[in-house]
């Protein structure tokens, strides 16, 4: 049922109730105020939403006409920028220019750290994930593979001293690196107590020693003589040292040790995108519904683990003591950041009188704003977001300039709506796509009173570079896509310009998704590149990875990096235009053909299974290999396109294509063997929704918008949640 508005939208009734009984009187607002305000603002913008939208599919059109004129010609760098300038594709550059971004917090402004994304429809997940502001080091060692495996150090049912000696090891090894003592080891030391406002260690012989950086130290639990915990600082990161005598580590360690605590997820991208599976009012109800819990501090969730009962709800801030005995606060909980649906899908919460949908997006800037000022006037709450006073969205999938230019008005209309003072709300700008990639100096510039956030993410940004150039030849396999000049340049592209821009001590710059959660020795090995590439946020897909990302940002002071990477030479634009094709010179084996179609079809299919399906935006997917992989739209989107592209230039065959279907399907359908609700694809795939749909996303593949999922999975998903 809907409920009219006197000028010109229908309102789905249950939004109706949830908005004015749950949101509106938390906020003192009108009702009939707040409802007509925002059926103006969708009469203003949604056009222009829709123009910004036809922009996109002409400027395709006109970028795949001159790949097929130009087939014969071969490939000419220069003319092919010409041709991108002269449609208005690429833009031209303005002067220089610096971020005025004010009244950010300094996890955003000042503090280097790991970044969470997490699906805000599930409630448990966001309030882990809020929660992993701090992290048990011991734990995240313990129980990954960044401690080996080997002979003797296996994790098993029962705890293995062995195993807990070399992750302690690893532990006080870390603080040696981090908080060097003035002479000896953290190993050695046999107890730590305040001297004054200095932290002293004392050695089995009775000597003693102090930090070799002393304001390192500064706070503690307990009394000076015999404290609880001690609170270290490095790189604007925290670590507590815990002690307890009679603990079940802290009795069989030297100096008492129980645990060491790090700051670990200093923010969080609460996700209303990639990773949800949110199709009709009922869903995008409960996401604003956790939005709203979180916001308020509310929110809690409860589940059984071994039969026993356990209650999640937000931590509270911490509290210790300085040296000189002022109280020394620390947040709780991760600054959280809300990340809204791109431009492209429509929404039936709101439906004009035409019979349209309202463009999601919209309606996502409002509603998660009107929640999100909550926030704004409880300043001595012990769960308030944001100190600083600011609404932080992450917005998707923008193409350009003019997208980034909609947003900030679109903002600025709904701070005008919720009577909010002009740039309350804070813009997260993702570099995804390739026409805000080559233009971003120009992105940046027409938000930069707002911006706090821009990053890289390689699957979205390589599945719009597939689409995009659909037309130019046939793409090198995935692995060999990823080794070619664009994407090098591409890293290196968004951080030279959040240099250029000004955007340390303003806004964030961060790097992509450590794909697989269960893989921590190899992330530890690779992901330090991350800091080391002037990045002060990266992503991690766990509040266990975030802990041990957090290492990384202690090794690697940031801010050090971008102040040297200031004289470096700019990436060059013509190296992230060149396209990844495969050479004509070079041929794949029947095999190679074989391998790449297998791989990038049991993801298809182990991922929409439990979209379609069950509604699961984003988990751990097994892949070809069966190793799990966190899979969302993204790698969805550049998987199907990979093989649409591969379809269109006969590198293989339809058959073919359909023919691994029938197989890679059995193969999901073992991995996921005993998952609840779980409906298996063969024998009948034809009466699969979830096979369906991966038919659908391959061989329409080259006719959906910007080569985008949604579409797709929003009807089949539909459908299933109708049957």
């Amino acid at each position: 049922m809907n409920i009219p508005l006197e000028n010109s939208c229908f309102i789905n009734d249950k939004f109706y109730k949830f908005i004015n009984d749950e949101v509106l009187p938390l906020r003192s607002m009108n009702v009939a105020k707040f409802w007509n305000g925002l059926n103006d603002l969708v009469d203003e913008l949604a056009p222009l939403n829709q123009h910004l939208l036809q922009t996109r599919n002409e400027l395709q059109a006109k970028i795949d006409g001159w790949h097929r004129d130009t087939s014969n010609e071969g490939f000419s760098p220069k003319n092919y920028r010409q041709f991108l300038l002269d449609i208005g594709y690429l833009v031209e550059e303005g002067e220089d220019f610096s971020v005025t971004t004010d009244d950010v917090d300094e996890e955003i402004s000042a503090i280097a750290g790991p970044q969470l994304v997490v699906p805000l429809k599930n409630a448990r997940f966001a309030l882990n994930a809020a929660n992993a502001r701090w992290g048990s080091l011991y734990d995240a060692l313990y129980g990954t593979d960044a401690i080996p495996h080997s002979e003797g150090l296996k994790p098993c049912s029962r705890y293995n001293p062995a195993r807990g000696n070399h992750v302690i090891q690893y532990a006080k090894e870390f603080l040696d690196e981090v908080f060097p003592l003035a002479l000896g080891s953290h190993l050695d030391v046999t107890s730590y107590i305040v001297y004054y406002q200095h932290l002293l260690a004392f050695f089995p012989d009775g000597s003693k020693t102090g930090l070799k950086m002393p304001r390192q130290f500064v706070a503690l639990c307990g009394h000076k003589d015999d404290p609880e915990s001690i609170l270290l600082c490095n790189n604007g990161l925290h670590v507590e040292v815990q002690f307890d005598r009679n603990g079940s580590i802290g009795c069989h360690d030297l100096a008492h040790i129980q645990d060491v605590v790090v700051e670990a997820a200093v923010t969080t991208i609460m996700d209303c995108e990639d990773s949800v599976a949110a199709v009709d009012a009922e869903d995008k109800i409960e996401i604003y519904r956790n939005w709203l819990g979180l916001m308020a501090g509310s929110l809690m969730a409860s589940f059984d683990k071994n039969g026993v009962t356990y209650t999640r709800k937000l931590n509270r801030d911490r509290y210790f003591t300085c040296p000189d005995g002022e109280e020394y606060r620390v947040p709780g909980r991760a600054l959280m950041l809300n990340r809204n649906v791109g431009h492209l899908m429509e929404s039936d919460l709101l439906q004009t009188r035409d019979g349209h949908f309202v463009p999601e997006g919209i309606i996502d800037a409002v509603i998660t704003a009107l929640i999100g000022s909550l926030d704004l006037n409880r300043e001595n709450s012990a769960i308030r977001n944001s100190r600083s006073g600011s609404i932080y969205i992450v917005k998707p999938k923008m193409h350009g300039p003019d997208e980034v230019a909609f947003t900030c008005r679109l903002f600025e209309r709904v701070e005008d709506l919720l009577e909010l003072e002009r740039n309350t709300i804070k813009l997260g700008i993702m570099d995804e796509e390739r026409r805000t990639t080559v233009n971003l100096k120009e992105c940046i510039r027409v938000a930069k009173a707002r911006v706090a956030f821009i990053n890289t993410g390689f699957l979205d940004r390589t599945g719009d570079e597939i689409h995009t150039s659909m037309q130019a030849g046939p793409f090198l396999p995935k692995a060999r896509i990823k080794d070619q000049p664009w994407i090098k340049a591409y890293e290196n592209w968004n951080v030279d310009i959040g240099l250029e821009c000004g955007l340390p001590g303003h806004a964030q710059i961060g790097k992509g998704m450590w794909p697989m959660p269960d893989e921590m020795n190899q992330m530890m090995m690779a992901k330090i590149d991350h800091p080391l590439a002037g990045a002060n946020t990266a992503w991690v897909p766990s509040p266990t990875a975030a802990v041990l990302h957090a290492l990384h940002y202690h090794k690697v002071n940031v801010h050090d990096v971008q102040s040297e990477l200031r004289d470096r030479p700019r990436a060059s634009v013509d190296d992230i235009l060149e396209i990844p094709l495969m050479p004509s010179y070079t041929s794949l084996s029947a095999e190679q053909i074989e391998q790449e179609l297998e791989n990038n079809i049991q993801g298809i299919l182990g991922y929409v299974v439990r979209w379609v399906e069950l509604g699961v935006g984003c988990s751990k997917v097994l892949d070809i290999n069966n190793i799990g992989l966190m899979e969302d739209r993204a790698t969805l989107r550049i998987s199907s396109q990979h093989i649409a592209n591969w379809l269109m230039h006969s590198v293989c065959s339809e058959q073919q294509v359909r023919n691994v279907m029938q197989r890679m399907a059995a193969v999901v359908d073992s991995q996921n063997e005993g998952i609840s609700g779980y409906r298996n694809m063969v024998p009948d795939t034809d009466q699969s929704l979830a096979f369906k749909s991966a038919q659908d996303l391959i061989f329409l593949g080259a006719k959906q918008p910007n080569g985008y999922t949604e579409p797709l999975l929003h009807s089949y998903r539909l459908k299933a949640k109708q049957r």
